[in-house]
């Protein structure tokens, strides 16, 4: 398995560069900036390249600009030729245009301004990127050299056949001469090393003995390229293409995926999560539990898609459930205006707005999760509550009417700007236990009134020097802010309109074709978090970024939710849910794997449990040495609290029920365990004791441990009987 997943990784890595090289100049860019430290000095690279370099930054700016006015990125698609060709065993879908000619514009751009500008030229081959420059422009050539046999799209499939997942991608084939231009692509890359990825004719295409089952292969054939792990699984696919199969369009997923096409679609990724949770071992019975009173186990598609919608660029996604939404996934609710940024600033660097269905139920509910594990969690809360003689849930969050928003107006060392607006179903009551709450804190509170509204000032203890926080009630809102000051500011902006909410930049960046409500908002100011950090960085640079933030449009990230779904959209595609899906699709292929290495450490851990156990044992019981098998070690089923050598009480019923007896199997999270005892007379000297998956998809190694305390495994062995101390020790020493 071990082998499996390095060459599934080899092959995503070189497909990753393909992907990122569309990237690579505007990385290359902000290269020497990712090497600064976190707390910047004068001697700083960054400080260093803009003094060594002083009007390299505005260059910069003005390389950016062009190549977002000049690159003319592919057309929408509104259907797929090579959607249908797919396995139906997919579950992960990603489509992509050719980004050859977009790649090859913004290289051409950039050589252009390398040569118009002494600053930026000078720079690039003097500077931090002196060396690795030239590769990128070469990385970047050879790019483009490639797109040109490839059709319009490329397709990544990736579906779960038993426990190993599997992966495709596939183009299809504008010109002949594809297969001598990879190979000598992929040697150039390689430089002295032999490439990692074996290039393939369908004639080359036959069963191989001896070479790795799943090392990175890609076919070329006349009409398509597909990419995969192993010849095996290229060959397959191949013959699909042959017998012009089209058994994913006859899904239900593939259905959505056809539809996410419509009105057109540049980008667009799908995951069958349906499917997926299907295939995850379900666990144990608390796990089952807390995923179906979650709401999460409901989950059906997510699918993500970057469009034009009414002539502006649109990034949106859907989450959708088999059912009505409930449980954690119901917490977020229904769109509605957000009446709460009408307080605050369209200065602020950072916005967060959400509606939630109902405070008190929601908290009622992350008692009942919090209980399934730990029955115990809120004791404090109940011993905090008696003393202070309150209820959370009846005095504080029952007057909550669920909208909150927190803004943040600045960032510094001494004292931050920030407020946060609460909706308020009662104010008067949420009054009378905040009076309490300072008056048991002995907090001092100062009242003033001003335009017919009471402002409460706090003071707060702190070191080095205390702080006052400021608080009031308006319109059915408790805004709290840093001072007093910003609490009227946000009263003066919602009474005046010049709120963030009525302020052409931020509706401007609202998603074009959704409601003016929203169920979460998040919104950021880019240019003014930049300038923050430049301000720390080198001087003058902050100034500059400045003057640029009048140009460009905040952004804005809104989620809708419905009944059975809840929806995405951004007008900023670097803000939006895309990154989300992407990591994803990276994750999702090892959802699997992740839940196997879960259920693989659980088992270690109860074998090392077993391991303290028999020595306890030995130590307490010296006539009896070692327990002969697990149901020894554990509570005698009608006196469980009493212990004795026949039923010690050492170890749960969990993993130690009468049951457990030699020879005999007990499962714990996709493991059965079983422990023996080496005994003469009635006096065990050794044991061994095993544990092995329940199947091939709850884990890959079995266990092993004997009384000298190494745990020992071996891959891929599924015991159907326990084995002997002499086999364990043979095993592999766990590190």
């Amino acid at each position: 398995m071990r082998h499996v997943w390095q060459a599934r990784e080899q092959l995503s890595c070189y497909f990753a560069k393909c992907a990122a090289v569309i990237a690579a100049v505007f990385l290359a860019l902000s290269f020497c900036y990712a090497q600064a430290p976190a707390s910047p000095t004068p001697n700083d690279p960054l400080s260093q390249e803009l003094n060594k370099y002083p009007g390299l930054l505005p260059e910069l700016g003005r390389l950016t600009e062009k190549l977002q006015h000049s690159v003319q990125f592919p057309p929408a698609r509104t259907e797929s030729r090579l959607l249908p060709l797919l396995p139906d065993s997919t579950v992960v879908y990603a489509a992509f245009p050719n980004y050859g000619e977009v790649a090859h514009q913004a290289l051409n751009i950039f050589r252009q301004e390398l040569q118009e500008s002494p600053v930026l030229r000078d720079w690039w081959q003097h500077g931090a990127l002196a060396r690795s420059g030239p590769k990128v422009e070469d990385f970047l050539e050879k790019f483009y050299q490639i797109s040109q046999y490839l059709g319009d799209e490329i397709v990544v499939s990736g579906g779960t056949n038993g426990r190993n997942p599997s992966a495709l991608v596939v183009a299809e084939i504008r010109k002949p001469g594809l297969k001598k231009q990879l190979e000598q692509t992929l040697v150039e890359l390689g430089g002295k090393s032999n490439p990692t990825v074996r290039v393939l004719d369908p004639q080359e295409l036959t069963p191989e003995v001896g070479r790795p089952a799943y090392e990175p292969v890609v076919l070329v054939r006349p009409d398509f390229v597909v990419a995969g792990l192993g010849s095996d699984s290229l060959r397959i696919f191949s013959a699909r293409l042959d017998h012009g199969s089209r058994d994913f369009v006859s899904t239900p997923f593939g259905q959505r995926a056809i539809q996410a096409y419509q009105g057109g679609a540049t980008l667009l990724g799908a995951v069958d999560l349906h499917q997926i949770l299907s295939q995850v071992p379900s666990g144990n019975k608390d796990d089952q539990i807390t995923l179906q009173r979650t709401g999460f186990a409901d989950m059906k598609y997510l699918v993500w898609e970057h469009k034009r919608v009414n002539g502006q660029s649109v990034s949106q996604a859907e989450l959708s459930f088999t059912g009505p939404r409930h449980g954690v996934a119901s917490w977020l609710a229904t769109s509605s205006p957000l009446g709460s940024l009408d307080f605050a600033s369209p200065a602020a660097m950072i916005v967060t707005s959400m509606v939630l269905t109902n405070p008190a139920q929601i908290f009622d509910e992350v008692k009942q999760l919090a209980g399934i594990s730990n029955p115990g969690a809120f004791a404090a809360l109940a011993q905090f509550e008696q003393a202070w003689k309150l209820s959370l849930k009846q005095d504080v969050l029952s007057y909550l009417g669920g909208e909150l928003t927190f803004e943040l107006d600045a960032i510094a060392p001494s004292k931050p700007v920030w407020k946060a607006i609460l909706g308020v179903n009662d104010p008067k009551r949420l009054q009378q236990t905040l009076n309490t709450v300072l008056a048991t804190m002995h907090l001092p509170v100062e009242q003033s009134d001003d335009n017919g509204v009471t402002y409460y000032s706090v003071g707060i203890p702190s070191s080095p020097t205390s702080f006052d926080l400021g608080y009031t009630f308006v319109d059915g809102y408790l805004i709290v802010g840093s001072s007093h000051e910003t609490v009227a500011e946000a009263v003066r902006l919602h009474r005046s309109g010049e709120s963030l909410a009525k302020s052409k930049k931020f509706r401007a960046a609202l998603p074009p074709g959704y409601p003016p409500g929203a169920s979460l908002l998040l919104y950021q100011d880019p240019f003014a978090m930049a300038a923050l950090n430049a301000q720390r960085i080198a001087p003058g640079v902050a100034g500059y970024i400045s003057q640029l933030t009048g140009k460009n449009s905040p952004a804005v990230f809104c989620v809708y939710g419905e009944e059975t779904a809840v929806r995405e959209a951004s007008t900023n595609i670097a803000f939006d849910a895309g990154g989300i899906l992407i990591m994803a699709a990276i994750a999702i292929p090892n959802l699997l794997r992740s839940r196997s290495a879960a259920n693989e450490a659980s088992a270690v851990g109860s074998i090392r449990t077993v391991n303290t156990a028999q020595t306890t044992y030995a130590v307490t019981y010296p006539l009896r040495g070692f327990a002969p098998d697990l149901a020894t070690l554990g509570p005698d089923a009608q006196r469980p609290t009493i212990p004795s050598a026949d039923h010690a009480g050492m170890m749960e019923a969990s993993l130690a029920g009468a049951s457990c007896t030699a020879g005999a199997w007990c499962t714990k999270s996709g493991f059965r365990f079983s422990a023996t005892g080496v005994c003469r007379q009635h006096v065990c000297k050794e044991y061994v004791v095993v544990a092995t998956p329940v199947a091939t998809n709850t884990g890959g190694r079995s266990f092993c441990s004997t009384s000298d305390g190494v745990i020992r495994f071996k891959m891929d062995a599924l015991l159907t009987s326990p084995i002997s101390v002499a086999e364990c020790r043979a095993w592999q020493p766990l590190q």
